[in-house]
């Protein structure tokens, strides 16, 4: 069976529809609490290549359902109407087509970055392991005494 709409024009059709940011735009707001970045890389990417300090790590393949609160998987953080969630991928295609998807599904708080996390690191914004964004998570959620 032939492929009648190829990734490139899903991508392109998305992008028509969604509000994309630069790096530079995005690097501004990383203190910005009404401004949640998403990475929806694979594990295996955040692995190999890290993230950005402060994102929230939702993989592309439970996106839709940790948004949507009649999902058993619903995260509550995606329910913060004061946060824009801002999501990324490697090259901006992925995250493109997902916030397509949950603008689709309502969401007018979301955008993406132009080139995803592969521009980011051309363009020396900061970033960390995965270990170091654990223990920045876990140390944000510890009780303060």
């Amino acid at each position: 069976m032939p492929i009648t709409k190829g990734f490139r024009q899903l991508v392109d059709e998305a992008n028509a529809q969604i509000t994309t940011y630069s790096v530079a735009q995005v690097r501004e707001r990383l203190h910005d609490p009404k401004a949640q970045i998403v990475d929806i890389r694979d594990v295996r990417e955040l692995e190999r290549e890290g993230t950005v300090p402060g994102a929230l790590l939702a993989p592309r393949g439970m996106l839709e359902f940790w948004v949507d609160p009649a999902s058993p998987y619903y995260k509550p953080v995606f329910g913060d109407e004061g946060k824009e969630f801002i999501l990324f991928c490697g090259a901006g295609w992925r995250s493109a087509l997902a916030a397509k998807a949950l603008k689709d599904m309502g969401m007018t708080n979301v955008a993406h970055i132009d080139g995803g996390f592969a521009e980011w690191v051309k363009q020396a914004a900061p970033t960390e392991t995965l270990e170091a964004h654990k223990l920045a998570h876990a140390a944000r959620r510890a009780p303060k005494v």
